[in-house]
């Protein structure tokens, strides 16, 4: 075991190459859904624009037909956040972190008061078995055994006491539909695991996908608390470094960890990134004089990086030139947080472009330099 000191520039090059945002890997949607231990979901298009950004040869339609065959699914998992998962992890990874979703309940306590929190998991899942119900039928029909609960509640309860997973068309490239909800297992065709699975593996995934990492950060990622435990357990087969702050860092000893100036060029990554929400200490992709520049009130923007890091934001706007162009087409508008030299802005123009193409916006593309931000 070695305790070595790592920068935030070799932490954030380690992190980029395990999230495959050094180099586009030839990967299949689930393989890279897998590797990446889910995908931010909370909008429909942000899984694209994640593979999109990660995968050579991607295209919309993989994904769309995977959640189609019901080969991934969406549905809350780490930080109360829907998740794209794969069919194996929507039935072990909500497990994991149901204790967090229990104890979330306790916010909505005022509106549960006398509601049996049993009898209700077993009518919603009777409800949404019997056929995919939307948030709003799901209260409804709660509202008749509890009608004087808080409706919101009631339906938050159904989501944090089960695994309820949004079913198609919902998540469909460009046919998504309303939520409607049933069960993972039911969806999956799947049974239910006896018990939650121990989080050895799991830690051992998130240090392959984000490490190296402390036991904060993974904590920060999976939403859990009181894994430090987990860690030492572990200890005798990862390796360990410091960061700048002294702060303990475990990996495994064969994870890629590249040198701090290996190249990494510009990339455009979804609202809610996960590279960017899974570590209590995000300097390795984040300055700290951009922090909180990527969010608007409750709004989260898109990002770009140039050179490893958060950069500036950007939004494509489909069918966004004016009126008698020669054709209707869209606009990628990419806002810089500070200049950049030539080299970088024409990558990343370039980076816009093949994102824009991917993505199958309509019409001729222009890809220029405005405001996101209103």
């Amino acid at each position: 075991m070695t305790t070595k000191p790592m920068t935030p520039r070799a932490l954030g090059r380690a992190t980029l190459e395990r999230q495959l945002l050094l180099a586009r890997a030839p990967m299949g949607v689930e393989d890279a859904v897998a590797h990446l231990v889910g995908l931010q979901a909370q909008e429909v298009r942000p899984p694209y624009v994640t593979l999109a950004a990660r995968l050579s040869g991607f295209t919309p339609g993989a994904l769309s037909t995977a959640l189609e065959e019901r080969r991934v699914a969406r549905l809350v998992t780490m930080r109360s956040t829907i998740h794209l998962h794969t069919a194996d992890d929507c039935m072990t990874l909500r497990p994991l972190v149901q204790p967090a979703r229990e104890r979330e309940l306790r916010t909505f306590r005022n509106g549960l008061v006398g509601v049996d929190l049993a009898r209700l998991a077993a009518l919603a899942r009777e409800y949404v078995e019997a056929e995919p119900r939307t948030p709003k039928e799901l209260r409804a029909l709660l509202l008749k055994e509890w009608p004087d609960a808080d409706p919101q509640s009631l339906s938050t309860a159904a989501r944090c006491l089960l695994p309820l997973v949004q079913v198609t068309p919902r998540g469909l490239w460009r046919r998504s539909g309303a939520v409607r909800l049933t069960t993972a297992g039911h969806w999956l065709g799947r049974p239910a695991p006896d018990a939650a699975p121990a989080p050895d593996a799991t830690v051992l995934r998130y240090l392959r996908a984000f490490g190296p990492a402390s036991v904060r950060d993974f904590q920060q990622w999976a939403g859990l608390t009181r894994t430090k435990e987990v860690f030492e357990r572990l200890r005798p087969q990862l390796t360990t470094f410091r960061d700048e702050h002294g702060v303990e860092l475990f990996d495994l000893p064969d994870a890629p960890r590249p040198d701090e100036d290996v190249p990494a060029p510009p990339r455009l990554l979804a609202e809610f990134d996960n590279l960017l929400l899974s570590h209590a200490d995000r300097t390795r992709v984040v300055r700290e004089a951009d922090r909180g520049r990527t969010w608007q009130g409750n709004i989260a923007h898109a990002t770009f990086l140039v050179d490893g890091m958060v950069a500036g934001l950007w939004a494509l706007k489909e069918g966004a030139l004016k009126e008698g162009d020669a054709a209707q087409g869209s606009r990628l508008v990419l806002e810089p947080f500070r200049d950049l030299v030539p080299a970088q802005r024409d990558a990343l123009v370039a980076e816009a472009e093949h994102m824009a193409a991917v993505l199958e916006a309509p019409g001729a593309v222009t890809v220029d330099f405005g405001t996101v931000r209103r």
